[in-house]
Formats: C-alpha cells, sequence, structure tokens
C-alpha cells in the first residue's frame, strides 16, 4: 500500500485521474508536517513498528522539520529516502570535525548515506543547485542512550549555538548555566571546555548531557 501525502491541492485531480483503477496507491490532501507519520503508515494495514518506508521529494525549505517529524515519530519507518539539496545532503553525512545540529539530528536517529547526485538540469523549473538522494536507515533505538532526548538537544542546539566560541563558553550562554560549572561537567565528560562543537561525536554529547542535567 502506498500513501501519498500532497498539499498542493491543484496536483490532486491530475494525480488521481492517473492513479484510477489503482487500488493500493491513496493520496492525503494535508500538510506532512500535520499528520501522524505513524498512522499515515496504518492506511489499508496493520503496521507494526517500523515496519514500513517513507520515500519522498521534500520541499528544500524545511528539511530539517520534515526529518525530525519523521525520525522522531512514535512508530518511526525503518528506512528514509529523501530527495535533498546536495550541501544539505553532505552536511547530514558529515563526521566529527564537520557536525551540525542537522547531522547530530539525523544521525542520533539513523544511518545517513547519499545514494546518488542529481544534476539541476534534471528538473524544470531547472533550480540552482544539484540535488542529492540520501536514504538513512533508522535504528531501532536511537544512536545514543540518553535519559531525556528533549534535554539532549537543548545540550547540541546550545553548543551549536555559537559556533566559533568554545564549548564550555557556548554551552555556559545557550543553557544558562554558570560558566564554571560547564567546564567541570565537560572535564568529567573527558572532553577539553575549549573544544568547539563541530568535532563532537554523538557518543561525546551523550556524556556532556548526562553530565549538565545535574547541574540544572
Amino acid at each position: 500500500m502506498v500513501v501519498a501525502v500532497e498539499l498542493d491541492g491543484r496536483l490532486l485531480p491530475i494525480l488521481n485521474h492517473t492513479f484510477a483503477g489503482v487500488d493500493n496507491v491513496q493520496f492525503v490532501h494535508q500538510d506532512i508536517l500535520s499528520q501522524d507519520i505513524g498512522e499515515l503508515a496504518r492506511y489499508g494495514r496493520s503496521q507494526a513498528h517500523g515496519n514500513y518506508k517513507v520515500v519522498a521529494n521534500i520541499p528544500y525549505y524545511i528539511t530539517a522539520p520534515i526529518l525530525r517529524h519523521i525520525l522522531e515519530s512514535e512508530s518511526p519507518p525503518n528506512v528514509v529516502v529523501v530527495t535533498l539539496q546536495w550541501e544539505v545532503a553532505r552536511r547530514i553525512v558529515a563526521t566529527p570535525s564537520d557536525m551540525s545540529v542537522l547531522a547530530v539530528s539525523v544521525q542520533f536517529y539513523g544511518l545517513p548515506r547519499i545514494m546518488g547526485r542529481i544534476p539541476s538540469g534534471a528538473f524544470f523549473p531547472r533550480p540552482d543547485v544539484d540535488s542529492a538522494i540520501v536514504r538513512i536507515d533508522v535504528y531501532d533505538t536511537p544512536q545514543v542512550n540518553v535519559s531525556d532526548v528533549s534535554w539532549f538537544f537543548r545540550v547540541v542546539k546550545a553548543g551549536f549555538s555559537q559556533r566559533r566560541k568554545q564549548l564550555q563558553n557556548a554551552l555556559a550562554s545557550g543553557l544558562g548555566i554558570g560558566r564554571d560549572r560547564v567546564t567541570a561537567a565537560l572535564l568529567d565528560s573527558g572532553i577539553d571546555p575549549k573544544r568547539r562543537a563541530q568535532p563532537l561525536a554523538l557518543e561525546e554529547w551523550g556524556l556532556v548531557q548526562e553530565q549538565l542535567s545535574a547541574e540544572v
């Protein structure tokens, strides 16, 4: 069963005509961000956790919100395949030394890989940038075992909020915690307080947020 979500009502008549008589395709005229992903997957049949895939050519300007919406679902898919801007795809698959909030947000939930590059000339109207096909294999459980996912991402966002600042300064400012307490938490995590956010691996962010959880 294929459940296709389309926001643009002008396309619905065309889609319904094109797929007339096709029983295993159903169209939902809604904004994907307003929909429960797990519930959509259960259209037409009973679905267990993770027993479905999401394939989408998403609006590039809301890439991050859509990916978070999918990956943070109570019943996430086991595979996500999306078309993204090439540079955004590169950011998602980044390794420590060049991480970002987006990279951490995706890699926390799954393993992203670039499967191919699509030149801008393949689209009409032609965009200014190339695109990429990205596959995310979603983990059964998040890559890092944390006690509070919301707090984990608060810490990550605070760390990246001032990219050129040392972690001890960015975290203190972003979380409203005294610099000395942040420095102590970083040292207890085995992390140099003078490091910056980009080189930290997911496991290190997990250690930092656990140490900082005792400070608030």
